[in-house]
């Protein structure tokens, strides 16, 4: 069945190839695949002691950087390896300061799970929530290292617990012990004779709370906030962007936005930027014109559109509320913790329920699902107008992150136990 997955992999990486020559996307993917393993024989030598971190994308990557950060400071002699799967996580964190390399995980096939253990030889392996790769993950067996699974969801409908998932249980025999975020993961794996396993919970809540001890100030985002309520859109998806556009240009009251959107091609940032009635500004422009235009300018726009990566975070702190886009698409709604943890209220879509800390918010109400037009013009109003309704709101999401923070201590707690005996 191995031999049988490899050339089905090597198959679709053929055909990828193709697809590359259509698509930048993929063209990256496989690109950025073709350089692997000579950076890896430049980057670590034989003598040298490794880590490996894979993370699937970018979510990924934030879930297990608290966990690399403290492994970090535990094994200052340890080069970590990072790898990424998806383009989305790697283009945007390729020059992390956490990692000491950082590349695409080459595709699954025996020869390349071979050599690039070879060339990587790591004492301590981490899967990051998810993605299971059967031949990574039989070579790891094979050479008996200790690979661990943290932050790991799993959920009845995968293929693990099908009755033709034979192949793919097998491949959690590879793990030494796995750290899941709630007890049905737990149960899940114990119905599959599974006791090397703990709830741990997220470690995304650990990355969202020292957040908080960072410096996230802004001076332009004070300039255009100019102490006004202001509502910031995060990661919108154009069907998010179609109603708040229009909650936008027909609102009355006295309010600021900030539009941080999930994609930031330029023909669609201007696209959006001409269906705004209010007087509107683009974050490129800003910058451009930063040296001529003096900042105290922006407090006369109503609307500023953040056309670049990398500050979103930041910007959460200046909101009064925040819409976090992505429900109305599959598999749903982006990263809520982030303004969570600056105890903002929180408006999403409708599609949040494969999402564990979306669907709590929502129960306890500091986070509102909407699902058309006139949802979210009353829910923007009434959280613009009421002030008490706003703070309650947003001291619910504070509380929620700061209650289910910990994570990464009991992972540390016990690989630290477990190697350093």
């Amino acid at each position: 069945m191995l031999s049988f997955y490899s050339f089905v992999v090597s198959i679709a990486g053929f055909f990828l190839k193709i697809v590359a020559l259509f698509s930048p996307k993929m063209k990256l993917f496989v690109e950025g695949r073709k350089t692997v393993f000579e950076t890896l024989s430049n980057q670590i030598s034989n003598q040298d002691k490794t880590l490996w971190f894979h993370a699937a994308s970018l979510g990924e990557f934030e879930q297990g950087l608290p966990v690399m950060e403290k492994i970090k400071s535990q094994f200052p002699n340890h080069k970590i390896v990072l790898t990424f799967f998806s383009p989305s996580g790697f283009e945007v964190r390729k020059n992390n300061s956490i990692a000491d390399v950082t590349i695409y995980l080459p595709l699954d096939t025996k020869q390349n799970a071979k050599r690039f253990l070879d060339l990587v030889h790591p004492e301590m392996v981490f899967f990051i929530k998810y993605e299971y790769w059967p031949n990574y993950l039989n070579e790891l067996k094979k050479r008996q290292l200790k690979t661990y699974l943290i932050s790991g969801i799993l959920r009845e409908n995968q293929v693990f617990f099908k009755w033709y998932g034979g192949f793919y249980r097998n491949c959690l025999k590879t793990f030494d012990f796995f750290f899941v975020q709630n007890e049905s993961s737990k149960k899940l794996l114990q119905s599959l004779g599974y006791q090397n396993v703990k709830v741990s919970g997220d470690t995304r809540f650990d990355r969202v709370v020292s957040i908080l001890g960072r410096d996230n100030s802004l001076d332009f985002i004070e300039e255009f906030k100019n102490n006004t309520t202001t509502i910031v859109i995060g990661s919108s998806w154009p069907k998010d962007e179609e109603f708040l556009v229009n909650f936008i240009n027909n609102s009355a009251q006295k309010v600021k936005f900030i539009i941080a959107p999930h994609n930031i091609k330029s023909e669609q940032i201007l696209e959006m930027q001409k269906s705004i009635t209010k007087k509107t500004i683009l974050f490129s422009d800003y910058s451009d014109a930063a040296e001529t235009l003096h900042a105290t300018t922006l407090k006369e726009y109503d609307i500023f559109i953040i056309n670049t990566i990398g500050i979103l975070t930041k910007i959460y702190s200046y909101a009064d509320i925040a819409y976090v886009g992505g429900g109305f698409g599959n598999p749903g709604v982006h990263n809520i913790l982030e303004p969570a943890t600056f105890g903002i209220p929180i408006v999403i879509g409708p599609n949040y329920t494969h999402f564990a800390e979306a669907t709590a918010l929502v129960n306890l109400e500091g986070c509102v699902s909407i699902s058309n037009q006139n949802e979210l013009n009353e829910t923007l109003t009434t959280l613009v107008t009421n002030e008490d309704i706003r703070h309650e709101k947003g001291h619910i999401c504070s509380t929620f992150v700061q209650m289910n923070k910990g994570a990464t201590e009991q992972i540390l707690s016990f690989i630290l136990k477990e190697n350093l005996k």
